[in-house]
């Protein structure tokens, strides 16, 4: 029996929490001081998605969950390097850059929401840091949101590597 052309390696529980938090984050980023409402309910499902991102970086299944990625500093180190070079290794799962972006971009986003949240309680309210923790936190995840897709249309053009359409449909191709 032949195998199959390629493997699930995103779940549908992966793939909504990553569109889910793309664009709670997005949206909780254009509305900020301009609607409120709006701002603090993105910021809240955001709190919550992170919760469910958690649990299944724990329970999902290999590619989801965290004691996988290939995080050690070396390899990042060593997988930016070959991507400089045009040459990266291509993996089933995250590869040792988006592992590194993808748990910044979690502790980030950990960061902006606890103090979005924090700054209208009547112990923050008000306190310049913590507002500042805010602000930089959130753009910081921006940015990193931009280097994140470029590395995707990277790795698009490095590997051809559609990795857009498997965070769609959750399979990507069993080798190159």
């Amino acid at each position: 029996m032949k195998a199959p052309a390629s493997v699930t390696v995103w779940t549908l529980p992966i793939r909504v929490t990553h569109w889910m938090l793309a664009v709670s984050t997005l949206t909780a980023y254009f509305t900020a001081n301009v609607y409120n409402d709006v701002h603090n309910l993105a910021g809240y499902t955001v709190i919550g998605l992170l919760i469910v991102r958690v649990v299944l970086g724990v329970t999902g299944n290999h590619y989801a969950q965290f004691r996988y990625f290939p995080l050690r500093p070396r390899a990042v180190l060593n997988y930016l390097r070959d991507i400089a070079r045009g040459k990266p290794r291509r993996y089933l799962g995250a590869n040792p850059a988006g592992a590194a972006m993808a748990v910044a971009l979690l502790a980030l986003l950990a960061v902006s929401a606890a103090s979005g949240w924090l700054q209208i309680t009547l112990y923050f309210f008000g306190i310049a840091w913590m507002q500042d923790l805010h602000t930089y936190s959130s753009h910081a995840i921006f940015g990193l949101a931009v280097v994140h897709v470029a590395g995707v249309l990277l790795m698009w053009r490095l590997l051809k590597e559609n990795l857009v359409r498997a965070m769609i449909d959750g399979h990507k191709r069993r080798r190159s």
